[in-house]
């Protein structure tokens, strides 16, 4: 059966595109960002993950305000970026894997999941700049991927705890798929900000570092706190976090032994702060 090799989770902001078209990885603006990657491409090296299944949410380049689905599962054989309008560089498509995302979708279909399989999808910096942050030196990273992609826009959101389960169904279902693949899960987005609005700015640390650390020791902290209560704790964009969570409960239990490997949490970066965490079983 197929393997989780472990869990990552990363922000994704489009200056970060920015920063890396104009090798601005050593300016001390970005120095304390860019320098939390190392530890994690020694870990990928070791890890040697065929495929990313990532749980991310879409910017408007695939799904925009009158066509927002709550939970949505790529079945493509490739995904094709475009630019987006921030003036950051367009990547070259991502190979899918077909067979995981069907394996998925029937999975998540049978526990009850109401999805939609999008057998053609376009994928934005959510998906494409965590890629070239893990696998600077690659042109195409070299994993396949199977995007989940998460409501994070528009309202209602999915709960917390709708979202910890979808991950734990995930999770489930990659654990059943007949294969020797090794695969990796992971959260993009966040931490707090917030972009508009009388709140613009907004960046909460001391939620962010708890944030953190319930996603090592107890995932399920999160998922006391309701839509409104994240947007008024992590602002109207942190509750991208969702992406973390569903992540972390791929990963196994919430008593689960899993081990933390690297992080890194730095503000402010374009009014955003910015978390990286590299998980894997401990067995």
């Amino acid at each position: 059966m197929a393997s989780i090799v472990g869990g990552l989770a990363v922000s994704h902001i489009p200056a970060i595109g920015g920063a890396i078209a104009k090798g601005l990885q050593a300016d001390p603006y970005w120095a304390p960002f860019f320098d939390g990657f190392p530890p994690v491409h020694r870990w990928l090296a070791q890890a040697t993950p065929d495929i990313a299944v990532v749980f991310y949410n879409d910017h408007g380049l695939n799904f925009f305000l009158d066509k927002m689905p709550t939970f949505a599962v790529g079945a493509a054989a490739h995904y094709a970026n475009a630019d987006e309008g921030w003036g950051i560089p367009t990547l070259p498509p991502v190979d899918g894997n077909q067979d995981l995302s069907w394996h998925l979708i029937e999975h998540l279909v049978a526990a009850e999941f109401d999805i939609v399989t999008c057998q053609e999808m376009l994928v934005d910096h959510a998906l494409t700049l965590p890629l070239k942050l893990f696998w600077p030196d690659q042109e195409v990273a070299p994993v396949q991927v199977v995007p989940i992609c998460i409501n994070t826009v528009q309202f209602p959101l999915p709960t917390t705890h709708r979202t910890y389960r979808l991950g734990e169904a995930v999770g489930q279902a990659i654990r059943s798929w007949d294969s020797d693949k090794r695969v990796v899960v992971m959260g993009t987005g966040g931490l707090s900000h917030q972009l508009e609005g009388e709140r613009a700015g907004h960046i909460n640390k001391k939620f962010d570092q708890e944030c953190l650390a319930s996603i090592v020791s107890d995932p399920q902290w999160l998922t006391q706190f309701s839509d409104r209560e994240l947007v008024s704790l992590a602002g109207t964009q942190g509750v991208e976090v969702l992406n973390w969570l569903a992540m972390r409960a791929a990963l196994g239990a919430a008593d689960g032994p899993i081990r933390e490997v690297h992080r890194n949490y730095h503000i402010p970066i374009s009014n955003t702060a910015t978390g990286l965490l590299v998980l894997e079983p401990a067995a």
